[in-house]
């Protein structure tokens, strides 16, 4: 039996924007890589979470097609399900905590390795960007709206041919653009997504944002057709 629930993570004011998130609630119904793998693509997000251990936070993350060691709106939007203190993808332990509407998790930059940034002269300038851009490699393409007030507009680019163009909104890249800046900001990132972040003492950062559940199946045949 498979239970997915179906979540908007990082939505804006008034549950704008967010990006789609797939949870398969109990992950051992769907064993081995090459069958999450083939479920995430079926799903068709950009990532989709399999909890292999409610009670302690195991997650195993997935895109269209590979296996994640850490992600970031995966993070928050399984925190928040959960309403986890900690989970533990493959990266490590990721502390989660709840402040109102917003829903933190704690990591290291490090883990979000290979994603890039550039910096561009204006968010105009971001805005005109195809989805994709040309080349190669994870982009995280942004410019400031109002840098005294640490307001960026950014866009996300996987680029890694999987049928994803452009990802709505990432936690990853927001932490990597917080620790190379090494201070707080308030990202407008797609179509309307709003990420907060900011670094802690000891090189960490904190990543937030709402989390919006659109659905949440209960579990049906592991045959029976799964809607996106």
């Amino acid at each position: 039996m498979i239970g997915i629930a179906v979540l908007s993570v990082f939505c804006g004011p008034g549950g704008r924007g967010g990006n789609t998130l797939a949870v398969v609630r109990d992950g051992t119904t769907v064993p081995g890589g090459r069958a999450r793998r083939e479920l995430a693509a079926a799903l068709g997000h950009s990532e989709t979470v399999f909890v292999d251990d409610a009670r302690r936070g195991v997650v195993d993350i997935w895109t269209p097609s590979a296996r994640l060691p850490f992600a970031g709106h995966p993070l928050v939007g399984t925190g928040r399900l959960l309403d986890a203190r900690v989970l533990r993808p493959p990266a490590g332990d990721v502390p989660v905590r709840r402040d109102g509407e917003f829903t933190w998790v704690r990591a290291d930059p490090a883990w979000a390795a290979g994603r890039h940034t550039r910096r561009y002269g204006s968010p105009a300038a971001v805005d005109a960007l195809p989805a994709p851009p040309e080349g190669e490699g994870w982009l995280y393409a942004w410019a400031w709206e109002d840098e005294a007030a640490g307001k960026v507009r950014a866009r996300g680019f996987p680029r890694r041919g999987d049928g994803i163009a452009e990802d709505e909104a990432t936690g990853a890249a927001a932490l990597v653009l917080t620790h190379e800046l090494g201070r707080a900001l308030d990202i407008r990132q797609g179509r309307g997504s709003l990420i907060r972040t900011r670094p802690l003492p000891g090189g960490s950062v904190e990543i937030g944002g709402r989390v919006r559940v659109l659905r949440d199946r209960a579990p049906v045949a592991k045959d029976e057709p799964t809607a996106p």
